[in-house]
């Protein structure tokens, strides 16, 4: 395979948005130790894509360019490196890429045997490809962060969803339903009755002065906020909170970080905590088995073909998706 070229979708710099992405024949990588080459079905798109192209996490991310981006995919395998034991050619499966490499807008692609899983039929290549960042950072908010047991059992939480018709949004939504959750949720108006159809109890128009505000329609504190949304200050989440409420925060800014350590220092009894994800095959696979039992969806935004794959990063630098943006090659 390694002598054979393949479409691929690649920037040469930072900036540029998707005006900057080129269409190429690149190499079809070879698997080394412990890889797997997948044929590629789909990549789901997320904002920390084009925030690496934008340079937000420089000098970390890309390690080097020509950079191909986008790391949640699905596929088949087509050929397996030295040393691994679980997959096989033909193999139908999902996978996070690294941010350091990515690799995702491309025919075919290079994985870590460790972070692959299975994907069963009745799961399409567009739901599994849309799990990885956006359902494991949902997962780990509530799991990890929030403390919460996807089975019904503990005791009954009260959460704030923000932003809750997003990628990360409609997973947290699903998943915290499956817990012992009350649910409360703002995202724009348009998505009202969508966000409600996912399970949440009570939706709030964030542009109204209740939503702004993040006020519950029945007067409840939250013991938890999984913050999808940017721009909210710490003093309009404070006076919503618990006695010992904290507000997870998907994309910290250094306003964050700020208030993460004051709370810290103060002892304060109510906390925000920044998410650093932490990719878990077996948190995946999990994911994978909801879709699988129809117990959680991926909703998708919209579709896109690779040769079409600057609206689709357009689409997404747009912030207004609908659940997940997909691309096939």
């Amino acid at each position: 395979m390694a002598s054979k070229l393949m479409h691929a979708v690649q920037y040469n710099s930072y900036g540029g948005g998707a005006s900057a992405l080129k269409h190429v024949e690149a190499p079809v990588p070879s698997p080394k130790k412990g890889e797997v080459l997948l044929k590629l079905e789909a990549a789901a798109l997320n904002p920390v894509d084009w925030k690496i192209q934008k340079g937000m996490l420089r000098p970390f991310f890309p390690r080097k360019f020509p950079h191909i981006p986008v790391t949640d995919v699905a596929g088949e395998v087509v050929e397996v490196g030295q040393g691994v034991q679980k997959f096989k050619p033909g193999d139908k499966v999902v996978t996070f890429l690294s941010h350091a490499n990515g690799g995702g807008l491309a025919e075919y692609t290079k994985a870590s045997e460790n972070l692959i899983v299975s994907r069963p039929s009745e799961v399409s290549a567009a739901e599994g490809a849309g799990l990885p960042i956006a359902g494991l950072t949902a997962h780990q908010c509530l799991t990890e962060s929030a403390g919460i047991k996807l089975d019904g059992s503990g005791q009954q939480k009260n959460i704030l969803i923000t932003a809750a018709s997003g990628g990360v949004g409609q997973y947290a939504v699903q998943l915290a339903k499956l817990g012992n959750t009350h649910v409360t949720a703002t995202c724009g108006a348009r998505n009202i009755e969508f966000v409600q159809s996912l399970g949440a109890d009570e939706v709030l128009d964030y542009k109204t002065p209740e939503g702004a505000a993040l006020t519950s329609p029945s007067g409840r504190k939250y013991d938890v906020v999984v913050h999808c949304a940017t721009g909210i200050p710490w003093s309009t989440f404070e006076p919503n909170l618990s006695t010992n409420g904290k507000v997870i925060d998907i994309t910290p800014s250094p306003s964050a970080f700020a208030t993460f350590a004051l709370k810290k220092l103060t002892f304060s009894k109510k906390q925000l905590v920044p998410l650093f994800l932490n990719v878990k095959a077996e948190n995946l696979e999990y994911l994978v088995k909801l879709v699988k039992e129809g117990k959680l969806k991926t909703v998708i935004d919209s579709t896109y073909s690779l040769s079409k794959a600057e609206d689709a990063w357009a689409r997404s630098m747009d912030g207004h998706a609908t659940g997940k943006i997909i691309v096939e090659p």
